[in-house]
């Protein structure tokens, strides 16, 4: 027998008008969230970033591609990795379906990851991606955009990240799963240990391009990425939620058959 309440149908529907007035101002609210986010000021960029690329070597601009907007996913894969972050991965598993609308619609979408260029296409091939994917190895992009740190960054503290001050790290105790110990099973299954695992962080930055020049138009991280995971907006609609324990996603191509 479940332990979950049991009503009838008329009990249901009634439930569920209420619950839909509660998404409905959800949605209003997210409109007016967009909007500020619209709203907020352009910062200038002036200094030169250089990336590599599947076309070779390309500047900032030069990753908009003809479009004058660019959106950037900051993607945990660094250059001692030597798998990309498996939860970086489950958002980018979204990326081939909608990037080709994104690029209709003036806008261009691009993972930006501190490995070199080789790993990063390695990986693309394994897990049959397309999008474009650009290194920054030997750039100070991540650096600058927060979601890149040294090992004396990590371990003296004063770095920001999701735009709070980080403390000292210390190193995670190894448990089965949940808060520390998931860290430590995320950063094996990137084929590295949690302090060189975490000198990369997630995140995503707008940008736009107006009279040739480029300006800083938006950047999230930590759960600010929540609405890119795709599978989690299905999982939060289905009838027992994100139902997590510990890390229980994997690559796709790690599942088993059937």
């Amino acid at each position: 027998m479940t332990n979950h309440m049991i009503g009838t149908r008329k009990e249901w529907l009634l439930a569920r008008l209420e619950l839909l007035e509660a998404e409905k101002e959800l949605t209003r609210r997210s409109d007016e969230l967009a909007k500020r986010r619209q709203e907020l000021p352009w910062v200038r960029i002036d200094k030169e970033y250089r990336f590599e690329t599947d076309e070779g070597s390309a500047s900032l601009a030069e990753l908009f591609r003809g479009r004058s907007q660019l959106l950037v996913y900051h993607f945990m894969f660094g250059p001692d990795y030597t798998a990309g972050c498996p939860s970086c991965s489950a958002i980018a598993d979204g990326f081939n379906g909608f990037v080709v609308h994104l690029a209709n619609h003036d806008v261009m979408l691009s993972a930006v990851s501190r490995a070199p260029l080789a790993k990063l296409q390695a990986y693309k091939r394994r897990l049959g991606w397309t999008f474009p994917w650009a290194s920054s190895f030997g750039s100070d992009f991540n650096t600058d955009f927060n979601v890149r740190f040294t090992e004396e960054e990590r371990r003296e503290g004063g770095t920001e990240y999701n735009y709070r001050p980080q403390a000292p790290w210390k190193a995670p105790a190894q448990g089965p799963s949940g808060g520390q110990g998931t860290l430590a099973e995320i950063a094996a299954m990137a084929g590295t240990d949690p302090a060189t695992f975490i000198r990369e962080r997630p995140g995503m930055s707008g940008f736009v391009l107006e009279d040739g020049v480029i300006y800083h138009a938006y950047s999230a991280y930590a759960r600010g990425l929540d609405g890119l995971w795709g599978m989690y907006q299905w999982l939060d609609r289905a009838p027992k939620g994100r139902n997590e324990t510990g890390v229980w996603w994997r690559r796709h191509d790690e599942y088993k058959k059937g």
